[in-house]
């Protein structure tokens, strides 16, 4: 059963302010995966998770500052928009389920993702930092270097971020 609109229209709205294209329905799922099937497009599986107010929504809004940018960005609401969050996790075959969730799609094949369990417990100053190294690899002109990252190390710390996460932290896989 989906959560209740009125709970999540706020959460919503913290990404689509930011020009994040929301995608309710399948059908819209799968158009704009045929429209940047040539461009960078990052994913946002969003979520009534604390990870997510605290660390996930916040961070794509600082990565909206980056540079380079992603052709667009999209998102769907999982337990909110069931057929549109199923439609989407299509296109992540063989990534476990998880929100939130980020994905970076260069001409139509993930690339690069940060899975709820690289977003728990970490900044979102951290996380945007993932981010723009990602858009650094895949949002320019030209191939990807061979030796761009597919997912955030947490065993390295960002530039300007403040961390990785504590050593007594485990993640719900």
């Amino acid at each position: 059963m989906p959560y209740p609109e009125a709970m999540v229209e706020p959460m919503r709205k913290e990404l689509t302010r930011l020009g994040v294209e929301e995608l309710t329905t399948a059908e819209e799922v799968e158009t704009a995966f045929d429209v940047a099937a040539d461009e960078t497009m990052l994913l946002v599986i969003n979520s009534v998770c604390g990870c997510a107010a605290g660390n996930a929504r916040p961070a794509v809004a600082m990565a909206c500052e980056a540079d380079p940018q992603p052709d667009r960005y999209v998102t769907v609401f999982a337990g909110q928009d069931l057929e549109a969050t199923d439609r989407a996790r299509e296109y992540l075959a063989g990534i476990p389920p998880s929100s939130p969730f980020l994905a970076l799609f260069h001409n139509g094949d993930p690339v690069y993702v940060i899975e709820r369990k690289h977003i728990e417990g970490r900044s979102a100053n951290a996380i945007a930092a993932d981010l723009a190294e990602a858009f650094d690899a895949y949002c320019t002109e030209g191939a990807p270097p061979s030796d761009a990252p597919t997912h955030p190390d947490p065993s390295e710390k960002p530039a300007g971020s403040d961390g990785d996460l504590p050593s007594t932290f485990q993640s719900i896989q």
